[in-house]
């Protein structure tokens, strides 16, 4: 297979997992009803983020690059507050 064709794949399956989100989402808001953001939301952009980011590197867009990196810092940074609201909500059950 030819390189090209595999960094393509590689571009689509990265647009696959970021779009992901929106159906994980979706899904999720319409069983509470209500707008709901699940943790999978997290991942999956951050599982899309990277891959696009790398494809983005292979094709050597700035824009794109610039574009997903900061994307990236900003998904990284929800699973940290995701985590820490995780730790403290166990703090206070095992305090009770």
């Amino acid at each position: 297979m030819a390189i090209e064709t595999i960094w393509l794949i590689i571009g689509f399956s990265g647009q696959a997992l970021f779009s992901a989100r929106f159906i994980v989402q979706y899904y999720k808001s319409e069983k509470q009803k209500k707008s709901v953001i699940p943790v999978a939301f997290w991942y999956f952009s951050l599982a899309g983020g990277i891959t696009l980011c790398a494809y983005a590197i292979y094709k050597m867009d700035p824009v794109f690059i610039a574009g997903q990196s900061v994307g990236i810092f900003i998904y990284l940074r929800n699973l940290h507050f995701v985590r820490l609201e995780q730790r403290n909500l166990q703090r206070s059950e095992k305090l009770q």
